[in-house]
């Protein structure tokens, strides 16, 4: 079951933008036990990165999805 590049680059925007998001308020959590906060350039880096095996997943789920509802 493997998304189709359609669907894949139609969420791609969302799931870079909450893994930045996510990746961001982490590093302010981090920061209270002494970790350096990410910059937000540095947060949308790392949201690029990371959002394409959790836009990848969230995509499988959505195929998953359309398949039960058609059986």
């Amino acid at each position: 079951m493997r998304p189709s590049p359609k669907l894949f680059a139609a969420l791609y925007p969302f799931g870079a933008g909450a893994m930045g998001v996510n990746l961001f308020f982490a590093s302010l959590i981090g920061s209270w036990l002494g970790w350096p906060v990410l910059t937000p350039w540095q947060s949308v880096a790392g949201g690029l990165v990371i959002g394409l095996p959790a836009t990848y997943a969230f995509a499988c789920h959505i195929v998953r999805l359309m398949e039960k509802a058609e059986s």
